[in-house]
């Protein structure tokens, strides 16, 4: 498909994840914005200086039924798609390419699978352009090495999100503790991750003291929590054995077709 005046992607960012945001809903399709631009939307501690910072690439979510709209989608917004990566991988990932910005699009098939495998294909409901809060901070908590930016977007959510048993502008606390309580592996990068955070908010200007209250909040139900027989077995091989994945960044340059 030919790059118009009429479809060519935004060169702001944000704006373009809310014009792809908008012409999914006006399709009806449950295509769910992840990583940190759908956390610039839903936190504004994620705008304001000293957690604001710039975005680069821009991450969905789709289910495998949605697969073919998802293209078409991406396809009549000027994205063109790489072509083998997703004849290959198109059943858990398609990767779309902006030839005016220079960006990458990654769409997720049903889940995320990064250093942890995220299962979002019962998630993606709702009028939100973005993943819930509790699976905003879990895609980013989940990430073995995280860096200062996924710290960061964390520290913004966790700002302005209230632990709760429900995902109405909050982070479901519920949800999260019964996901934890049956996955040692994620348990445990997110208990590291969770030391992190403390340790970059008490960096930063920001109100600490709110982060570790949530966090608290967040470990107390999860502690409390019933663990599954897989999660104990596993637990008492703890560290000794690896739990984790470290995926490989997927980062095509832009090549005409």
């Amino acid at each position: 498909m030919a790059v118009t005046g009429t479809n060519l992607p935004a060169a702001d960012v944000i704006a373009e994840a809310e014009r792809i945001t908008a012409a999914a809903r006006t399709l009806k399709l449950p295509l769910k914005l992840v990583g940190g631009a759908a956390i610039n939307l839903h936190s504004r501690s994620a705008r304001e200086a000293p957690l604001k910072r710039k975005y680069g690439d821009l991450d969905f979510v789709a289910a495998s039924k949605q697969r073919q709209a998802a293209e078409k989608l991406f396809e009549s917004l000027g994205y063109q798609g790489d072509r083998r990566f997703n004849t290959l991988n198109g059943h858990q990932r398609l990767l779309y390419l902006d030839p005016v910005n220079g960006r990458q699009i990654d769409v997720f098939i049903d889940r995320m699978r990064m250093c942890h495998v995220i299962e979002l294909a019962d998630r993606l409901g709702g009028d939100d352009p973005c993943l819930t809060p509790a699976d905003l901070l879990l895609s980013k908590l989940q990430v073995f090495e995280v860096n200062k930016k996924d710290l960061v977007d964390s520290i913004a959510l966790l700002l302005d999100h209230p632990i709760a048993d429900h995902d109405d502008d909050a982070i479901n606390g519920t949800y999260l503790a019964a996901l934890l309580s049956q996955d040692w592996g994620l348990y445990r990068t997110m208990q590291m991750n969770t030391a992190r955070i403390r340790e970059t908010a008490t960096e930063l200007p920001v109100a600490a003291d709110t982060v570790n209250q949530r966090l608290d909040e967040l470990w107390a139900r999860t502690e409390a929590h019933p663990k599954s027989l897989k999660w104990r077995l596993r637990a008492k091989v703890g560290d000794r054995m690896s739990w984790y994945e470290l995926p490989e960044e997927v980062r095509q340059p832009y090549q005409a077709e």
